[in-house]
């Protein structure tokens, strides 16, 4: 038997710690996170609620449309008028929110000076992609050489752009603070061409009035032509009356509402204080032949009354162009006197 002593070798060996994970380090480092979670609602949300809401809610307020639908002048005075303004708004409707009622100014837009030549209260609105805006307001003049102005561009151009601009807030659903915001849309308005096309038909005349003295001689029926969205209650209405920049007399106009379209017809008379002036034109070439007794009047306007005031902002608008129309004079003298008026022996 072998005595030699046995060794028995033992080792204590250490297990390594487990990793904690993100349980332990969210548990050893909750401070930090807190701090950061304060940071975010102190400082980003308000951020977000003061500088990224407004921007938000004026963008989608820039992308909104306009779209105007028709403008009534009605009552109309020396100083004020009744104005209704139809229009629809148009939007994507994806932010829910609520505008307040605001003034709004009006102003031509290609006009540098951006000058107001009316005020407008528009009423709550919201967001919905499509709603109707109706306005109906007494409106004074505050400015009465603007609003000539305009009424002189409504009257000469086919089309000019109209802004029409205010302060107001904008309520976004769910969040309690209101954001100020800017209404300002630029609308393409039809103008009125001059008033190009209109017709003076079914004349007569009565050549033993005496014009002079300011008895009417002369009688038709007009027809005027409003290519705009614009109508207006103008009342009674003269005319300088030119033929070959001669001025003949006055045209007068009585009860006019010119109304969008082609169906303003009204009857006119009129005090030619040269009616042998007008006669020996008709019968000289080319009058005579190729125009067909027909001769190119001139009228200017020279006043209009309403209500017993004069309206300066129509009449001075009227008073800046000539609206050439052709009336057939042959035509005329034959319905009248039974005359057969042709072409004189002269060349």
């Amino acid at each position: 038997m072998d005595n030699k002593p046995e060794y028995v070798q033992t080792e204590n060996v250490v297990e390594k710690p487990r990793k904690r994970g993100c349980a332990g380090h969210c548990l050893k480092f909750w401070w930090v996170y807190l701090i950061a979670l304060v940071v975010i609602v102190v400082i980003v949300v308000p951020v977000i609620l003061l500088v990224a809401v407004p921007k938000i809610a004026q963008d989608k307020l820039d992308h909104a449309e306009l779209i105007l639908d028709s403008i009534k002048m009605t009552n109309s005075r020396a100083q004020n008028f009744t104005m209704s303004i139809n229009t629809e708004v148009k939007s994507d409707g994806k932010v829910k929110a609520r505008i307040e009622p605001f003034e709004g100014v009006m102003y031509i837009e290609d006009l540098p000076d951006h000058r107001p030549f009316a005020k407008v209260q528009f009423p709550e609105t919201t967001s919905d992609k499509s709603q109707t805006v109706n306005i109906t307001q007494f409106t004074m003049i505050d400015d009465m050489e603007a609003f000539t102005t305009f009424n002189t561009w409504l009257l000469h151009n086919e089309t000019f752009r109209v802004t029409v601009e205010g302060p107001t807030k904008v309520h976004v659903k769910g969040i309690a603070k209101a954001y100020g915001v800017t209404f300002k849309k630029t609308i393409d308005m039809p103008g009125l061409r001059l008033l190009d096309g209109t017709t003076v038909t079914n004349t007569t005349v009565n050549p033993t009035a005496n014009a002079k003295n300011g008895t009417n001689n002369f009688f038709g029926t007009v027809r005027i032509p409003n290519y705009s969205k614009v109508s207006f209650e103008l009342g009674n209405a003269t005319f300088h009356n030119y033929l070959l920049d001669k001025e003949i007399g006055t045209v007068f106009l009585d009860n006019i509402s010119l109304k969008p379209g082609n169906d303003n017809v009204y009857p006119m008379r009129a005090t030619i204080t040269d009616l042998g002036y007008v006669t020996g034109l008709v019968v000289q070439k080319p009058y005579c032949d190729k125009l067909n007794g027909i001769l190119p009047f001139k009228l200017r306007g020279k006043s209009v009354i309403n209500n017993g005031e004069s309206l300066s902002y129509i009449a001075d608008a009227l008073a800046t162009g000539n609206q050439t129309v052709q009336i057939d004079i042959r035509g005329t003298v034959k319905r009248s006197m039974g005359l057969d008026l042709g072409c004189t022996d002269d060349e």
